[in-house]
């Protein structure tokens, strides 16, 4: 029995990873330990921010950061803080953007749903290069002069969605787009592992990163980190914080908020929807300095030895051949033959729909294979996963 039997939730065995839709993976007991002595005491919100950006900061290499709730929060406060800058008449208007720097560039071929989170502030999105590599029309991407000549005085910032395959090298465009005068926000969100890309993006030269807390970090789900300038971390605060308050009571940490370089006190900003709560911060906090105490080669150990007894529970299957697959997290791939009774979706769509419910990861479903990540399994669940896919797939 759980908890959410008493509210009618049905629990899932998740074999996909730490998706937000299938509500991430599991709070390591100090986590949960933090998280509810957290919620026993009150502190002001802007001081607890403040300390939690002093540990970002020394894990990171950022000037400063913050934890915001969920990485696509980051890229909203993070974009925010480009437009609105330390003008707190330009971050009460938001998202009304008339008459401020009002765009965004973003290589065509890095455009993704996610972006959403961008367009909330009220700017509109540029897309520049022809992504030829991905149209099978040719090998060519987007080029770091191409950003270089979209750049104008509307424009914001740059945004750069970071994955193995990104074009051109960030590097290369925070060049360009410093050259010009222009920040370069980086979408990180599942960057993680290797530890070190913590500091990698910072140290490459990115204005602004966002990191997911709930995926490799095993944070709160709720939660993800911004860190960067520090200018464009007291900008993003100041739009994320309750700001219902008289200036001269108003006293946040001098270090993180200088409020004598505002003219006034913002009112609400277009962030203020993305309330972050003190257990969340803590919760995340903790998290990180385990995530950070950990190196990549234990972590991957750890994943690789559930991965493979699980393949051992399985064994040898008549409709299928399962083969390990190593990385930084290690997972197993179940190629279902294509003479199976049936295919990979039928199979996948009968593990969810069957009882115990289990999720896999269905990216490579129309090429016949079924991901399954250990990275959410608990160490019970190994067993009955094993058991289900010898019923389906014999």
């Amino acid at each position: 029995m759980s908890i959410y039997d008493q509210f009618g939730v049905r629990t899932i065995i998740n074999a996909k990873g730490s998706s937000t839709r299938v509500s991430g993976g599991f709070l390591a007991p100090e986590v949960a330990a933090a998280i509810t002595e957290a919620g026993q005491y009150c502190v002001d919100m802007a001081d607890l921010q403040s300390r939690a950006s002093n540990t970002i900061s020394e894990l990171t290499g950022a000037e400063a950061g913050i934890v915001t709730s969920g990485a696509a929060a980051a890229l909203l406060l993070g974009t925010a803080a480009c437009v609105a800058g330390l003008d707190p008449s330009k971050m009460n208007r938001l998202p009304d953007t008339h008459g401020m720097r009002n765009e965004v560039i973003m290589v065509r071929s890095q455009r993704n749903f996610y972006d959403h989170a961008v367009r909330t502030v009220g700017v509109k999105i540029v897309e520049i290069g022809l992504p030829d590599r991905y149209a099978g029309a040719g090998v060519r991407d987007a080029e770091a002069w191409e950003i270089g000549d979209a750049i104008t005085p509307q424009t914001a910032a740059i945004l750069y969605v970071m994955n193995g395959n990104a074009r051109p090298a960030l590097k290369e465009v925070v060049q360009v787009a410093h050259q010009m005068g222009v920040p370069v926000i980086v979408d990180a969100a599942a960057q993680l592992p290797p530890v070190s890309n913590l500091k990698r993006f910072i140290a490459e030269g990115a204005d602004l990163v966002a990191f997911s807390g709930g995926k490799a970090i095993s944070g709160p789900q709720g939660t993800g980190i911004l860190c960067g300038k520090h200018d464009l971390i007291m900008s993003a605060i100041l739009q994320n914080l309750d700001l219902d308050i008289d200036w001269e009571q108003w006293a946040p940490p001098p270090f993180f908020i200088d409020k004598q370089r505002l003219k006034g006190l913002p009112q609400h900003g277009i962030g203020r929807t993305c309330k972050i709560g003190k257990e969340q911060i803590v919760g995340l906090l903790v998290a990180l300095k385990a995530f950070v105490a950990e190196s990549d080669d234990h972590r991957q150990q750890r994943f690789g030895e559930i991965a493979k007894r699980l393949q051992r529970s399985i064994g040898t299957l008549k409709n299928a051949t399962v083969t390990f697959q190593d990385g930084l997290i290690p997972k197993l791939v179940i190629a279902v033959n294509a003479n199976a009774p049936a295919n990979a979706r039928k199979v996948m769509l009968a593990m969810q729909n069957g009882n115990p419910s289990i999720i896999a990861d269905p990216s490579r479903v129309d090429q016949g294979q079924i991901g399954i990540s250990p990275a959410c399994l608990r160490p019970d669940e190994v067993d009955k996963l094993a058991a289900r896919m010898r019923e389906l797939l014999g």
